[in-house]
């Protein structure tokens, strides 16, 4: 695996959305708690476009989600990369742990791992596919645990609970834990901060670093935000996108969900100002690791939220 990886440094974090559509409320507080740890810890912060499922994808939505980010002052500190221009790497990677036996080709589908309950422990498929799969060979120890700088001690075990996961799926696309893993690497990023969503994904990518002898990054997973039917906002009808136009609202309301005193947002006339304040009084003591989530309709149709006092589960 080689590309031109940046300098190491103390502290690389990143923020890597999906093409799937604008950004909306709860990318926005991932993207600006991301930033805000970053600088907080006098390191740099990368925009990387997660842009590998092709089917998933909406025609222009990376472009209007980088404008969008530029909108609320949150500028990538190096020129962002994308998935899609990295297939090498990845294949590289894939080519490495076949070799050592640590994966194999799989010919299972969905269906026919359902009596298992979606989990691969062996191959089941009755017919061999001309195109398989690619999985990671996940040994029958392999609990992994890690502590997260927010969701404290976390573990799981690998093996009973997700199995041999997918590296390059059947249709040629790579897997989102095959590309996030060696991503990270290649940029030499140290810490990865993002939604609670992904938390269970953790120990896989943990796993899968080991097989590959790369370094592990500190990992936070800010809590999401939900609607008022408890679902992740991205995938609910309340997930309207965010107004880059009018960028001070929206980021005084991610800097009091993210546990900070709102009096320090509220004097900003400029996005330039808030962010100023923002940094400079940024403690990340005080974020909250489970958000109360009620965002009902005011009267004039803004959002309100509310949030929980630090030391609570994942949502």
């Amino acid at each position: 695996m080689s590309a031109s990886a940046p300098a190491p440094v103390a502290y690389r974090g990143r923020f890597a959305p999906s093409p799937t559509g604008p950004l909306h409320f709860g990318s926005l507080l991932a993207a600006f708690g991301s930033w805000l740890l970053a600088r907080h810890a006098g390191g740099e912060w990368l925009v990387r476009i997660e842009d590998l499922d092709p089917p998933r994808e909406v025609p222009g939505a990376a472009e209007r989600q980088l404008a969008a980010l530029a909108g609320f002052g949150l500028v990538s500190d190096r020129a962002p990369v994308r998935q899609s221009e990295r297939h090498a790497l990845y294949q590289a990677a894939l080519d490495r742990l076949l070799d050592a036996g640590a994966a194999f080709p799989c010919p299972c589908s969905r269906s026919e791992l359902a009596a298992q309950a979606g989990i691969h422990r062996r191959c089941v498929a009755t017919i061999l596919r001309a195109r398989p799969g690619y999985r990671l060979r996940v040994p029958d120890a392999a609990t992994v645990a890690f502590e997260d700088g927010l969701q404290g001690r976390i573990e799981q075990d690998v093996a009973r609970d997700v199995g041999d996961f997918v590296l390059r799926r059947a249709d040629g696309y790579w897997a989102y834990q095959m590309a996030v893993v060696v991503d990270d690497a290649v940029q030499g990023i140290t810490d990865v901060v993002r939604g609670a969503d992904l938390l269970d994904s953790t120990p896989r990518q943990i796993l899968l670093q080991r097989a590959l002898g790369l370094p592990t990054p500190r990992y936070l997973h800010l809590p999401l935000v939900l609607d008022a039917d408890g679902r992740k906002l991205s995938k609910s009808s309340a997930a309207l996108p965010v107004d880059p136009a009018d960028p001070l609202p929206a980021l005084r309301r991610c800097w009091s969900l993210l546990g900070q005193a709102p009096a320090v947002s509220k004097g900003a006339a400029t996005i330039g100002d808030l962010l100023h304040r923002t940094v400079n009084h940024f403690d990340p003591a005080l974020m909250p690791a489970r958000l109360n989530f009620h965002p009902h309709p005011t009267t004039t149709g803004e959002v309100t939220l509310s949030h929980a006092v630090p030391g609570g589960d994942a949502p």
